[in-house]
């Protein structure tokens, strides 16, 4: 029977998990591998060794089901680790459901938001082989946050390569990310050739995530391996560091005496995503379990519900190595709504996977029914959400009312990936009736996808 008494779920320090779980192990099929930009090959790891340490290459190809979190990594998850995970029970009584939700509450860590959990990592192992500078890109600037944070713990430099429109709707994360010691640029930037050409076609271009990314790569791969480069969502070892959310909520779960009928979270890249699914989906696969998995993302950058199957760059530029992957076409640019941290144009390979073999869901949503989700959370809840974890709020309230609807006592968890307390423009601007609802149009979509490389 599930516990009808407590609010919150908590574990101790001891009880955080020590290994990070690998959803390679029990996939129904291998992932189709990266291939080369320039050959169209299979990467090798040496092909990737001047982007990333061998230690997270390692982890990026492997299949083992469980890797072990190195002691040091654990040490600093302590700051915040294990996170809780709340039963909304005002929410339940706003909405007036027999569903039982639960969240996952991520934006405990320093910098808010769930970035931390793979920042950590990435930094950690860098350090382990000695590099003394990485770059990198961020949107919302959640993920610029954690990776700053992390060089500060571990005494490596940050340059991050912000997009410009956030980092013009977003300056407090700016300032957040310069507190930690990194070096921040809005992107596109005329400091790199991939910046430059972007800039010559468009002096008044607002950025994108892919954008971004051409910038750090190309800083990294011409750096002669003195700087690495990291990416906060998307690849294999990204989503598994994440996966200690997903672990500890079937922990806590078993404290509840409950078990969820349906996971959410918002895409973008995919991180969080897979940071709180891919453990139950796992258990899923293992035990034959019905539960169902719902992936939010915004009806402005639709890339599993509007994007193709198919093997794309994971930058503008085209310096990235091909993934198989839901996309919109790399040189698709989206519109600047607030939740800058889903403005990507592809979606991990391995969530792009589950997806294609329908073992998720996805539904997209305009960014007021968001709005109006998280404040109706806000009001019920007390946390304010980023409006990139609105998306999960919106799914999960919908979720509810369908409960509601069919008189159903439906288990519903979600992860609020993070807090919405540096997004308070955004907020007032929904308050105002100024956000606008984009539906990127089908032609621009189709245009972009036909720019994509082609593969036999």
């Amino acid at each position: 029977m599930p516990d009808t008494s407590h609010t919150k779920y908590l574990l101790t320090e001891d009880e955080m998990p020590r290994t990070w779980y690998n959803i390679a192990a029990d996939l129904p099929r291998s992932p189709e591998p990266f291939l080369h930009p320039g050959t169209k090959h299979p990467v090798t790891p040496d092909d990737l060794a001047p982007l990333f340490p061998m230690a997270l290459i390692m982890q990026e190809v492997s299949t083992e089901r469980y890797i072990e979190i190195p002691d040091p990594i654990r040490q600093v998850y302590m700051q915040w680790r294990p996170s809780p995970l709340f039963r909304a029970r005002r929410l339940e009584k706003a909405l007036d459901t027999p569903a039982r939700i639960y969240y996952k509450y991520e934006g405990v860590s320093p910098v808010g938001s769930h970035k931390p959990n793979t920042a950590v990592a990435q930094v950690y192992y860098n350090k382990q082989e000695g590099v003394s500078k990485i770059s990198t890109e961020t949107g919302a600037g959640q993920w610029g946050s954690a990776l700053s944070m992390a060089g500060a713990f571990f005494g490596v430099d940050i340059e991050v390569f912000m997009v410009k429109i956030s980092y013009q709707q977003k300056p407090y994360r700016r300032s957040m990310m310069e507190a930690y010691g990194a070096t921040v640029h809005a992107s596109p930037t005329n400091l790199t050739a991939a910046g430059r050409s972007i800039l010559a076609q468009d002096p008044e271009n607002m950025g994108s995530l892919g954008i971004a990314i051409s910038e750090a790569v190309e800083v990294a791969a011409t750096s002669g391996g003195k700087i690495k480069y990291s990416l906060g969502s998307v690849l294999n070892h990204v989503l598994m560091h994440q996966s200690i959310i997903g672990e500890e909520a079937l922990l806590q779960f078993e404290k509840a005496g409950d078990y969820p009928d349906v996971v959410i979270g918002c895409v973008g890249g995919g991180s969080n995503f897979a940071g709180i699914a891919f453990p139950f989906i796992g258990k899923t696969l293992r035990e034959g379990l019905n539960t169902r998995f719902l992936a939010a993302e915004p009806m402005a950058c639709p890339s599993l519900t509007k994007g193709i199957y198919a093997y794309d760059f994971g930058d503008t530029v085209g310096m990235t190595p091909l993934a198989k992957m839901h996309t919109l076409g790399h040189d698709f640019i989206p519109p600047g709504i607030h939740a800058g941290g889903l403005r990507y144009h592809g979606m991990a390979p391995l969530v792009s996977l589950l997806h294609d073999e329908g073992i998720i869901e996805a539904q997209a949503y305009h960014q007021n029914a968001v709005f109006e989700a998280a404040v109706l959370f806000a009001r019920s809840e007390g946390i304010i959400p980023a409006p990139e974890a609105g998306h999960a709020v919106r799914a999960a309230i919908d979720e509810a009312l369908k409960a509601k609807e069919a008189g159903h006592q439906q288990v519903i968890l979600f992860n609020l990936s993070g807090h919405g307390h540096f997004d308070m423009g955004a907020y007032d601007a929904y308050f105002a009736g100024k956000l606008q609802d984009y539906e990127y149009p089908a032609e621009a979509v189709a245009a972009a996808q036909q720019r994509m490389p082609q593969v036999v």
